[in-house]
């Protein structure tokens, strides 16, 4: 009987690291606007790239209380909020020319 529950308390623990990871990765990907104008390429570890218009940047990026922080050096505005909306998609702060972001399949 305990190597029975040890087997179910090894593949509880399994299943838990299993969907850690899924969530700890769930905004990477590419995301863009209808267009295409703009698109951010969200990868592991923090880092991405942001492209406006073909000019590419690279940046570095944190999430945290249903927002996304984008750092990119270059940039004229270096700091960029984007708020995490429930269907995924990205908005950048009011007031700025930013479309929403919508993660590509």
């Amino acid at each position: 009987m305990n190597d029975m529950q040890g087997k179910s308390k090894l593949l509880v623990a399994g299943i838990g690291l299993v969907l850690f990871a899924g969530c700890k990765s769930g905004m990477t990907g590419t995301y863009s606007d209808a267009n295409g104008a703009v698109i951010l390429e969200l990868r592991s570890g923090g880092d991405a790239n942001f492209t406006f218009m073909g000019d590419v940047e690279n940046c570095s990026y944190k999430t945290g209380d249903r927002q996304m922080t984008l750092t990119c050096k270059g940039s004229p505005a270096p700091v960029t909020v984007f708020n995490i909306h429930d269907d995924g998609s990205l908005t950048g702060p009011p007031g700025t020319f930013m479309p929403p972001l919508r993660k590509q399949k």
